[in-house]
């Protein structure tokens, strides 16, 4: 069986947008990403690396909320400081979008929604010997965050940090075919299976690099052409891996392409995933 390797990282997230202006300062003016280039397809958001691919497709159809894709996008934040600078830049510019907060024991968490519908996490991890493992599943809860407390303690003349992509959660329409894929396939590790409603999967030790749930998405068939999520990027350490998951994946039934650079893969659902070096 495959395993992904332990230095993985999230790689940028496509988004396929709409109105491609809009949506261009709610991720730069709130959550804080800079243009690193432009193009008449869209924008490349991030610093030295990409974060966030908008690519512009006002031709598709809005998602509709029972049907798989993204459940949200989450930004990690290296410093509470700056998470809190994130949070006030968002809630002050885009009231409304709003949606809620939690402490997870491994990390703190607040969510809105982008002016399109996206889901967006921004958050910060408290440090590995604070996450607490029992039977090789991480403990992780939701309990009350109060965010005006939160900025109240934590905002500061600190300026905005570019935060990486720390997870990807998506809506999927079985946790059983979500297991198959993404851990029996791909290789993560799960770390928590909550109910059999949500499977969250990582590597290296992770709290979670993906996530999957049924939520509001129980029974979803394959995708069809709609805004929203374009594509994921997983980022392994070296070419080696690649190669490793690439044999793996001949001698699976999956459906891959690689174009020399990127493994892409579909899940059941269609969300494409593009496994890098």
């Amino acid at each position: 069986m495959n395993r992904l390797p332990a230095n993985l990282t999230m790689g940028a997230v496509t988004l396929k947008v709409a109105d491609v202006e809009k949506m261009l300062r709610f991720y730069t003016q709130g959550v804080g990403l800079k243009v690193i280039s432009s193009s008449p397809n869209g924008y490349v958001l991030g610093e030295n690396e990409p974060v966030l691919f908008l690519e512009h497709a006002p031709e598709l159809r809005q998602a509709g909320e029972h049907e798989a894709g993204l459940f949200h996008t989450a930004f990690l934040f290296t410093t509470e400081a700056s998470l809190a600078y994130a949070v006030a830049a968002v809630a002050s510019q885009y009231p409304g979008s709003f949606t809620g907060s939690a402490d997870h024991l491994v990390s703190k968490a607040f969510y809105f929604d982008d002016p399109e519908g996206n889901g967006v996490e921004l958050y910060f991890d408290r440090p590995r010997d604070q996450w607490q493992w029992q039977n090789g599943e991480v403990k992780m809860a939701t309990l009350a965050l109060d965010p005006n407390q939160f900025l109240s303690t934590h905002l500061t003349e600190a300026g905005p940090e570019v935060a990486n992509i720390g997870h990807v959660h998506l809506s999927v329409g079985s946790i059983e075919q979500a297991k198959d894929f993404y851990v029996n396939t791909l290789g993560f590790d799960i770390t928590t299976n909550y109910a059999n409603t949500a499977l969250f999967v990582a590597a290296g030790g992770y709290h979670h690099h993906m996530a999957m749930n049924i939520w509001r998405s129980r029974g979803a068939g394959k995708r069809q052409p709609a805004l929203g999520l374009g594509e994921v990027r997983i980022e392994l350490g070296s070419a080696d891996e690649l190669s490793k998951l690439e044999d793996f994946l001949k001698h699976s039934a999956s459906q891959f392409a690689n174009d020399g650079e990127s493994i892409r893969i579909l899940d059941p659902w269609g969300n494409q995933v593009a496994i890098r070096a």
